[in-house]
Order: structure tokens, then C-alpha cells, then sequence
């Protein structure tokens, strides 16, 4: 049991030498890599802290009229701002990499689809990074509005079923079930159709639509 454990010692005391030779052999390195670290993260704090957080902020304010105008429904104005205010371009523009100006694609997206501008509410739409669950669902039903207004209905058919697999959410995601079983029917698919219309009827009883999934869940099949 001594010599095993004078063995162990040994083992032990030839790791900690070979340790200690690797790191004064290569002290320079390390010394270098552990200040390159230290750096990476001094940056980080920095560009958070000095830089970042104070963008956002100044894009929230700035974005403050072009809000309002979006909730009275003056789409143009809200888009385009005006002589004093911004409206949701610039603030693309100007703060597009903070959270507002991400918010803004959004709501500039819906500006421009109600205008009747489908191209430039698609790319809007698409090139919002929604992370709740709600609005992101949202934003790509609402590109499937474009298309069903472009009369690309099997485009709009296939943008109502990727919102509706995307989320659970008990508002938005039977709306697009709605849409896509309506799509379906405009296409000729009553199977298809069925099927999305059912999908309301057994998992979201509490919404508006649920009401309706009967007549044309009927009204597919005796197509």
C-alpha cells in the first residue's frame, strides 16, 4: 500500500512539473491569451453599456410619434415620419440593430401592407427577427396576407400553415389555420381544407373561428 501510494505521489508530482514547465515555457502565450480574453469582454461591456443600451434608448424616444401615428391608423405618416418626427424608415435606417428598430420592421411591415405596398411589407415582414412568440407568429401570417392580396394564393396557403406550425398561441395561430383552410378551398383541396378547419375545432374552442369551422367544414366536404 506505501510503494502505491509513493507511486501516486510520484505520478502526481511529475504532472505538476510537467504543469509548471508547459506554463513557464509558455507564459508569454497564456499571458497574452488570458489579456485577449480580458479584452473581448471590457468590449462587450463597452459596446453594451457605452454604446448600445444608449441607442436603444435614443430609438425608443425617437420612435415615440411614429407609434401614435401607427395606433390612429395614419399608415403613411407612421412609415415616413414627417418636417419633425421620424417616421418607422428612418428608424430603420438609423437604428435598425437595436430592439426598436427591429420592432420597427415590424410595424413598417403592416404599414406598407395596408397601403396596399405587398412587396415592401413582404421584405419588412421577413426581415423582422421576432422573438415572442405573438408577433413573430404574426409577422409571417401577415406575409401570407400580402400574398393572398397578390392573388398567390398557394403562397399564402403555404405562409398560413408555416405561422399556424410555428406556435400554440391561442389568438393567432387559429386565425391562420382560418386563413390556410380558406386558401385551400380557393385552391380546390377540401381534403386539405377539412383538415385545418377541424384543427380548430379540436384544440381552440375559445376562438372566434371555432364558431364558424362546422358550416365549412360542410361546406368542403360537399364541395
Amino acid at each position: 500500500m506505501k510503494e502505491q501510494n509513493e507511486e501516486k505521489n510520484l505520478e502526481v508530482s511529475g504532472v505538476i512539473a510537467k504543469t509548471e514547465q508547459f506554463i513557464e515555457k509558455n507564459k508569454k502565450t497564456i499571458t497574452i491569451a488570458v489579456c485577449a480574453v480580458v479584452l473581448v469582454a471590457l468590449a462587450i461591456w463597452a459596446y453594451i453599456g457605452l454604446y448600445a443600451h444608449p441607442r436603444q434608448q435614443r430609438a425608443a424616444e425617437d420612435m415615440f410619434a411614429a407609434e401614435q401615428w401607427f395606433q390612429e391608423g395614419d399608415f403613411e405618416k407612421a412609415l415616413n415620419g414627417d418636417d419633425q418626427f421620424m417616421g418607422f424608415l428612418d428608424i430603420i435606417d438609423q437604428y435598425g440593430s437595436t430592439k426598436s428598430g427591429n420592432l420597427a420592421k415590424y410595424a413598417a411591415g403592416i404599414c406598407q401592407l395596408n397601403l396596399g405596398k405587398y412587396d415592401e411589407a413582404i421584405s419588412l415582414l421577413k426581415s423582422y427577427k421576432g422573438k415572442d412568440t405573438f408577433t413573430g407568429t404574426e409577422a409571417i401570417m401577415l406575409i401570407g396576407d400580402c400574398y393572398a392580396e397578390m392573388n398567390e394564393t398557394q403562397e399564402a396557403a403555404n405562409y398560413y400553415d408555416k405561422a399556424a406550425a410555428k406556435s400554440n398561441d391561442f389568438i393567432v395561430t387559429p386565425t391562420a389555420l382560418w386563413k390556410a383552410g380558406m386558401m385551400q378551398l380557393k385552391l380546390g383541396n377540401k381534403e386539405a381544407a377539412v383538415k385545418r378547419f377541424q384543427q380548430i375545432k379540436d384544440n381552440y374552442p375559445e376562438s372566434p373561428e371555432y364558431g364558424e369551422a362546422d358550416k365549412y367544414i360542410s361546406y368542403a366536404e360537399n364541395m
